[in-house]
C-alpha cells in the first residue's frame, strides 16, 4: 500500500520518473518495517517470558506473535499440570509406608523415597545414580539381583537392625519401561516375629500336652499290665489325676487367651467391686502360699493393703483373673519367709496402677522384654514344679492392654520384682464418700 501511495504521489508531482521511484522507495521502507517486526518478533521468541507479554507488531507479524503467544501459553499450562501429577505421585510415594527406588537400566539409582533410604541406609541426594549393589552389599540381595529371576522377595536384614531391635526386610525388584527397575523394600519384621512366636506357640502347646499325656500312658499302662496293691493303685490313680488337671488347666487358659484376643474391649459401664476383688484374690494367695510354705516352716508374709477409695470400670472376670495370676506367681517364686506386698497407686495423670512386690530372686535384664509372651518361662523346671502353665503373664498382659493399660515389670537379681498393672484415668472412678448415718 505504501508503495502505490508514494508512487502516485511521484507522479503527479515529477512524472513517470517520479512514479518509479515512489514505488522503489516505498518498497524499502515496507521492507525496512517488516524486517524491524520480524526482528522484534524473534527477539520476543528467544526471551523467557514470550508468553507473558505478547508485543504489538500489526500485520502478519502480529498475528503470528499472537498465535506463538496462546501456543506457549497452552504448553506451559501443560507442563505445569505435568509437574503438579509428578509432584503429587512422588509425594503419594513418600507417604508409603514401603521404600521405593527406581533404577536405570544400569542398576543406578535415579530417585528413593525416605523409608527406602532408611531401610538401606542411603542419602537420597549424595548417593543419586550410585549403583544399588555399591550400598546394599548383603550377599542374600547380591545373589538375587544378579539372578534375573525377580518373582518372589529375598529376606535382609535391615540397616538399623541390632541385637535388641531386629529388623528384618522383604525386598523385590519389578521390572517397568525400557530396563528400569522398581525395587520395593518392606519392614516385615513383626511378621517374622509373628510367625516366630505362632511355631513356638504350636510347639509349646504340643509339648506341654505331650508331656502329661505321656505320663497318663506310663500309668495306665502300669495299671494294665502290674499286679499292684491298693495302696499303689490310688498312688497311680492320684498321679493320673493330677497330671489330668494339669492338663484341664492348659487347656482352660488356652481357651480364656483365645477369647481375650478374639473379643472386643470391655466398656466403661461395668463397675468393678475392686474390695471383693482383692478379698477374693487373697485368699487364693494365702491357700497356695499355706500349701508351699506350712506354717511350720517358713511362711511367707503377705502384706495386702486396703481396697482402695476409687473403682475401677471394666471386665470384672478377666480383672480378676490378672491380679490372681500376678499375686499367685509372686507366692511361687518368693522362697519360705519372703515378704510379699500388694498395693494400689493413685497416678499422677488420673490412673491407677496395682504393684505387687516380691522379695524373691529377681530377674535378668535379657528375660524381662520377653515377660508376657505365651509359654515363656524365666526358670522352666521351677514354674512347672509349682503348677505353671507358662500362660499367666500373658493372660495378664491382654487383659491389660483391652482395658487400656499396660503390665509393667522392674526386677534386680537378687533383690526381687514388680509387677504392676497400670490403668488410665478413664477406667477409673472415684467413690462417693459414705452418707452419714442419721439417728
Amino acid at each position: 500500500m505504501s508503495q502505490l501511495v508514494l508512487g502516485l504521489l511521484g507522479g503527479w508531482w515529477l512524472g513517470w520518473p517520479g512514479a518509479v521511484g515512489g514505488v522503489v522507495l516505498g518498497g524499502a521502507l515496507a521492507l525496512g518495517v517488516d524486517i524491524w517486526r520480524a526482528r522484534r518478533f524473534l527477539s520476543w521468541v528467544a526471551s523467557a517470558d514470550a508468553a507473558a507479554s505478547v508485543p504489538v507488531l500489526g500485520g502478519s507479524w502480529g498475528e503470528a506473535a499472537y498465535r506463538t503467544a496462546r501456543a506457549l501459553r497452552a504448553g506451559q499450562q501443560q507442563v505445569q499440570l505435568s509437574t503438579q501429577r509428578l509432584n503429587d505421585f512422588l509425594a503419594a510415594i513418600q507417604a508409603s509406608p514401603n521404600g521405593v527406588l527406581l533404577l536405570d537400566p544400569d542398576g543406578r539409582i535415579e530417585w528413593c523415597n525416605d523409608i527406602a533410604a532408611e531401610h538401606f541406609g542411603i542419602d537420597p541426594r549424595r548417593d543419586l545414580l550410585q549403583h544399588v549393589g555399591n550400598l546394599v552389599r548383603e550377599p542374600a540381595f547380591t545373589a538375587y539381583y544378579a539372578s534375573k529371576n525377580h518373582e518372589r522377595d529375598v529376606k535382609l536384614i535391615g540397616r538399623r537392625s541390632s541385637p535388641g531391635h531386629p529388623v528384618k526386610l522383604s525386598v523385590q525388584l519389578h521390572a517397568y519401561g525400557d530396563g528400569h527397575q522398581l525395587m520395593l523394600s518392606r519392614d516385615v519384621t513383626a511378621l517374622a516375629q509373628a510367625d516366630a512366636m505362632r511355631r513356638d506357640f504350636v510347639a509349646n502347646v504340643s509339648h506341654e500336652i505331650r508331656t502329661p499325656l505321656t505320663v497318663l500312658a506310663g500309668f495306665v499302662e502300669t495299671l494294665q499290665s502290674l499286679p499292684l496293691t491298693e495302696d499303689e493303685r490310688a498312688r497311680y490313680l492320684d498321679m493320673m489325676a493330677a497330671q489330668s488337671a494339669r492338663m484341664q488347666t492348659l487347656v482352660n487358659d488356652l481357651l480364656l487367651l483365645s477369647r481375650l484376643e478374639g473379643s472386643p474391649p470391655p466398656g466403661l459401664n461395668e463397675v468393678v467391686d475392686l474390695r471383693a476383688l482383692m478379698a477374693q484374690c487373697e485368699a487364693e494367695a494365702r491357700g497356695l502360699s499355706n500349701l508351699l510354705h506350712p506354717a511350720d516352716e517358713r511362711p511367707q508374709q503377705l502384706e495386702v493393703a486396703e481396697a482402695p477409695p476409687f473403682e475401677l470400670t471394666g471386665a470384672a472376670n478377666e480383672l480378676r483373673s490378672a491380679v490372681s495370676n500376678l499375686m499367685n506367681n509372686a507366692v511361687r517364686y518368693t522362697p519360705g519367709g519372703g515378704v510379699i506386698d500388694v498395693h494400689w497407686q493413685r497416678l499422677p495423670d488420673g490412673g491407677a496402677r496395682l504393684c505387687v512386690t516380691d522379695s524373691g530372686p529377681g530377674i535378668a535384664p535379657q528375660h524381662l522384654p520377653r515377660l508376657g509372651e505365651r509359654f515363656y518361662r524365666v526358670d522352666r523346671s521351677r514354674s512347672r514344679e509349682s503348677g505353671g502353665t507358662g500362660l499367666g503373664l500373658a493372660i495378664t498382659k491382654h487383659v491389660a492392654q483391652r482395658h487400656g493399660g499396660e503390665l509393667q515389670v522392674t526386677s534386680q537379681l537378687g533383690q526381687g520384682s514388680t509387677f504392676a498393672l497400670a490403668f488410665p484415668a478413664a477406667r477409673v472412678r472415684s467413690m462417693a464418700p459414705p452418707e452419714p448415718d442419721i439417728e
